[in-house]
């Protein structure tokens, strides 16, 4: 046991290293929020566009780069995207702006999927409830907006909940352009040890324990809402 502890010392005590896991997590977190709050921006424009054409016949042009953004987003791996991103779009930038690169490519490829989310929840509302706000005197939009939407967010929340756990686990990738997250932290400690099981190990802990407590939220967010449609 003692070895044991001596080892953790020497792996994560000595000269601070236990520092690169702190400042990754940080970086992580920063990222993955921000990602987030851009990918659910995109996405719902994204929706709205598709599902307008998709129900109206309009914004014809709209939804034809919506589709290429999407098939090319959709289709392409996350780590090829965030290098495009960094060696190519923002080349002579990104070196002083990792994390904002890193946040541009991991919302823009969050938000392909949230669009995905939020269109199959409108599209999933039925057009009985389009006729209901018609009758009312509601144009589209209105309709769209104060009836449409709030059953349809409601019904996708869990899903755009569990967007928000995968984009957190993506975001280990970030560590392909220098930017020092989580797992880049960890891969920093095992160079200087030259101990890969510990360093690894306490990444994928904190990774774990993240997503248990983002897991927990949802499920508590899911259990809520069941107990308001049955009221």
């Amino acid at each position: 046991m003692s070895d044991f502890i001596q080892k953790l010392k020497d792996t994560f005590i000595k000269d601070d290293r236990w520092k690169y896991l702190t400042n990754g997590l940080l970086n992580t977190i920063i990222i993955t929020i921000a990602a987030a709050v851009l990918g659910l921006i995109i996405g719902f424009v994204v929706a709205m566009i598709r599902s307008t054409h998709d129900k109206t016949g309009k914004l014809k042009i709209g939804n034809f780069f919506c589709r290429i953004y999407l098939t090319v987003i959709r289709g392409t791996p996350m780590v090829v995207q965030l290098l495009i991103m960094y060696f190519v779009i923002f080349k002579t930038l990104s070196s002083k702006y990792k994390i904002i690169v890193a946040v541009l490519s991991f919302g823009i490829n969050s938000g392909a999927y949230v669009a995905e989310i939020v269109r199959s929840g409108i599209m999933s509302i039925d057009n009985g409830q389009f006729e209901a706000g018609s009758s009312l005197g509601l144009s589209y939009r209105k309709t769209m907006f104060y009836i449409i939407l709030p059953q349809a967010f409601k019904n996708v929340l869990p899903a755009l909940a569990n967007e928000v756990i995968v984009l957190l686990k993506e975001t280990s990738v970030a560590g392909y352009i220098g930017m020092e997250d989580l797992t880049k932290g960890g891969d920093i400690i095992r160079a200087a040890t030259y101990e890969a099981f510990l360093p690894l190990l306490a990444v994928a802990a904190v990774y774990l324990i993240m997503v248990i407590i983002l897991t927990s939220l949802v499920g508590k967010l899911e259990r809520r809402l069941a107990k308001n449609d049955r009221r």
